[in-house]
């Protein structure tokens, strides 16, 4: 197998269908109004609203913008409005500042130089707050995780990760960009680089260590059972690059698990279980 970029294209009108699709029949399923989902204005989050939209209909789709004082960015709002215009779906705009002062406030042991701490508090801030829509408005939380970051474990747990549905997890950031381009959205959205904007300055790429375009290759790599060696010869990459990739992936296993549990030979939940039609009331 030859790890080019080919390997990941799909046809992207068949993407965009099935997606849709699979929204559709779960809220369907689920008896709920729509789905909210946290709108940021970055690839992941405009595209997973654009083809909800384009799925259920604007009118059942809710994009929450949650900006706070420390990483609020001007441009990254104006890319929510103008998805969120085009494809015709509603946003409401929440200053969440004064809901994380306040928590910074209650914690006696919190450390404001513990910058993964505390952006962790506000990436489940706004899971909060999305939940609560939902629970008020009987929708399902959308989730805008994609593959590669899920992969990585690069989210925070029971934070941006939380969601009911995730449409776009089987999809390599990447392959993200190229469903984006095809339904539409704004070029400057699909070619901004991401960042979950948890501090001042946060650039994904920078952190994982290196581009999406060769992230995306090794995962497929590792998922295909290639060997370390492999993967780093045809990328043309350090075989340690490859490895630590690996092990971000295999190390972060836990985060990924919904419940890690000791298993005392009870069965809680049988083949024949159905979901009730509130989800929310699980």
């Amino acid at each position: 197998m030859k790890l080019t970029p080919a390997v990941l294209e799909m046809n992207w009108r068949n993407v965009e269908d099935r997606i849709k699709n699979f929204i559709r029949d779960y809220v369907e399923k689920t008896g709920a109004e729509g789905v909210v989902l946290g709108l940021s204005g970055g690839i992941d989050s405009c595209t997973t609203a654009a083809i909800s939209a384009l799925a259920l209909g604007g009118d059942k789709v809710l994009g929450l913008l949650l900006p706070e004082k420390e990483t609020c960015n001007k441009r990254d709002m104006e890319h929510a409005r103008k998805v969120a215009e085009k494809f015709s779906f509603k946003t409401q705009l929440i200053d969440i500042t004064k809901t994380l002062e306040n928590f910074y406030k209650s914690i006696p042991i919190f450390d404001v130089k513990d910058k993964i701490a505390k952006g962790n508090i506000k990436a489940r801030t706004r899971m909060i707050y999305i939940y609560y829509y939902a629970n008020r408005l009987n929708m399902l939380v959308c989730g805008s995780s994609d593959k590669s970051e899920t992969m990585m474990g690069y989210f925070t747990k029971w934070g941006d990760v939380a969601a009911d549905i995730s449409p776009l997890m089987d999809l390599y950031k990447t392959q993200v960009r190229k469903l984006a381009s095809h339904i539409g959205i704004p070029k400057e959205i699909v070619d901004k680089p991401p960042s979950p904007n948890l501090w001042p300055g946060q650039l994904a790429e920078k952190e994982l260590g290196l581009k999406y375009e060769i992230l995306d290759l090794i995962l497929y790599g590792l998922e295909h059972f290639m060997k370390t060696e492999e993967i780093a010869e045809q990328l043309n990459i350090n075989k340690e690059l490859v490895e630590k990739v690996k092990q971000r992936w295999l190390l972060s296993e836990h985060k990924r698990r919904v419940l890690l549990t000791v298993k005392l030979g009870y069965r809680t939940i049988g083949k024949d279980f159905r979901l009730p039609r509130d989800p929310h009331k699980i």
